[in-house]
């Protein structure tokens, strides 16, 4: 499965995304500062943002081209998105927020059931609680369940782990680690952290200022003498 990328851009307040490239890793890192176009291109991709130019394909199907004037509705992208702060339903318990949007009826890969990944996140202690009385961390987990559970060709993290204290980074990491090994499910990651990366990652994309500067594995990328250089803004 792969993600063609062809001509990208998408004017932002001071620069524009501008990409050409072909991300086809298990679980490729979308890495750079703040404000670099991470989240602006899982957007795009997810179709929740308009390109001025350029097309996105996801596994040989056109999602959008500008150009063309194709624009296929996120709703039928099949792509599962788990933004910064996970957009749960308050109202719901963790069990309604799990089965939003699943159907059983569509194709998923095999083990791609609500038991299953249920026992993979350890969320069947939480089943029946308000999503207000969660920890960060529960919260983050349930909205990757509800993700997976979409049954999506790919899966777009928006840095799932920022504004959690390192101890929980911790320990959440596992997770996404058993969701990686478990569900043959493509991810991109969007992270300023080269631990994550490290951890999780087999191919990076750096962004800076909404252009792609290095690409390549995580020990080529983060060796040493290139630490500096990628993590001056990364915060």
């Amino acid at each position: 499965m792969s993600v063609e990328l062809c001509g990208v851009k998408v004017p932002l307040a001071a620069f524009a995304l501008e990409l050409d490239a072909t991300l086809a890793g298990r679980v490729t890192a979308i890495f750079g500062a703040s404000g670099a176009g991470k989240t602006t291109l899982l957007e795009a991709i997810a179709g929740l943002r308009r390109l001025k130019s350029g097309a996105v394909s996801v596994d040989g199907a056109i999602v959008v081209d500008a150009e063309a004037g194709v624009f296929m509705p996120p709703e039928q992208r099949a792509i599962g998105y788990v933004p910064q702060e996970g957009a749960l339903f308050p109202h719901f318990a963790v069990r309604h927020n799990l089965r939003y949007g699943f159907d059983a009826r569509r194709d998923r890969p095999a083990g791609l059931t609500y038991e299953h990944v249920v026992e993979v996140l350890e969320l069947s202690a939480l089943t029946e609680r308000r999503v207000g009385t969660l920890s960060g961390g529960e919260k983050q987990r349930v909205a990757l369940g509800r993700a997976l559970l979409s049954a999506p060709r790919l899966l777009l993290l928006d840095e799932p782990l920022a504004g959690l204290d390192a101890a929980l980074r911790e320990r959440l990491l596992p997770y996404l680690a058993r969701v990686r090994d478990e569900f043959a499910i493509p991810m991109l990651y969007v992270t300023h952290s080269p631990d994550e990366v490290m951890a999780l990652c087999d191919d990076v994309l750096v962004l800076d200022r909404g252009r792609v500067v290095a690409r390549g594995a995580p020990a080529e990328i983060f060796a040493k003498s290139e630490r500096p250089r990628y993590e001056l803004r990364g915060g």
